[in-house]
């Protein structure tokens, strides 16, 4: 690692950083040694979105979240120490100890609830991801069906034998793989075919202009429709109104999480009813 400083005179001119590029990396570099600490720690917290079936109104399960508290800073941005953790590494461990706290979590609740986990690329280059699955599974002895995992539409765009074998390994215990954020990058409708998917996520930029914007309203219903023809069921993210639930709820898409219905909360304050109106059920 490099030290905190690097005399500027020992830096080639054209390599030296501006005074707000070398603030910006010093508080990089603070933020990755706070994050390992946090980690080993145990401050680092999981917080809960519900995930509904749009046609009953049902919770189904939620989505883990991970959840930052700083010492100093308060709550940090996932936005913010996610690719420090993916960058550094760190991302492994703490998506190891992710799976386990959300399927130890998941094991308490009441509700035979699925419990969804965002994995990172990096634990399927590192070969450990199946067997982080398989000890967050024995540990809690949570079934292997209450777990489905959401990877990004960027993890899958290499056609990687590897890539292939560990989820299909992943697959054969029985938990889900859903696709998620589909729709806002480049990823090939292929990918839906090739890989042993369950579910595909609807990204929050396309339910966004929903059901206004035309344009999104059809390749929403398009992708809805290619995916149940897959045998895959369709999830949306980001709903945030009424007129966008029900847009969806009649294209046929299976499930949704959103602001509408409950923001990521801890695990206590998971809703154990419907969050949809009875009179809005589609």
């Amino acid at each position: 690692m490099l030290p905190d400083v690097i005399a500027q005179d020992q830096v080639p001119a054209r390599y030296r950083l501006s005074p707000s590029r070398r603030t910006a990396a010093a508080e990089r570099r603070r933020l990755e040694r706070d994050l390992a600490t946090a980690m080993q720690q145990g401050r680092l917290l999981l917080h809960y979105q519900p995930l509904l079936a749009l046609a009953s109104g049902a919770v189904r399960g939620a989505e883990a979240l991970l959840r930052w508290p700083h010492r100093g800073q308060g709550m940090i941005a996932p936005s913010l120490f996610i690719p420090i953790a993916e960058e550094s590494g760190q991302i492994v461990p703490i998506g190891g100890w992710v799976l386990r706290a959300a399927c130890c979590e998941a094991r308490r609740w009441r509700q035979p609830w699925v419990v969804s986990v965002n994995v990172s690329a990096r634990q399927i280059a590192a070969g450990v991801l199946l067997g982080q699955v398989a000890a967050a599974l024995g540990e809690s002895g949570l079934p292997p069906e209450r777990l489905e995992l959401e990877l990004t539409e960027s993890q899958l765009l290499a056609d990687d034998t590897e890539t292939l074998l560990a989820l299909s390994a992943v697959r054969d215990l029985g938990v889900g793989l859903t696709l998620d954020d589909f729709g806002a990058g480049q990823t090939s409708l292929s990918v839906l075919k090739r890989l042993p998917l369950t579910a595909m996520k609807l990204d929050r930029a396309l339910v966004r202009g929903l059901p206004a914007e035309r344009e999104d309203a059809a390749i929403a219903r398009a992708l809805i429709a290619t995916a149940h023809a897959l045998g895959l069921s369709v999830v949306a993210e980001g709903i945030e109104t009424e007129a966008q639930r029900a847009f969806l709820a009649a294209a046929g898409c299976d499930e949704g999480q959103g602001y509408l219905f409950s923001e990521a909360v801890p695990p206590e304050r998971l809703p154990v009813r419907s969050l949809i109106p009875a009179r809005n059920f589609a």
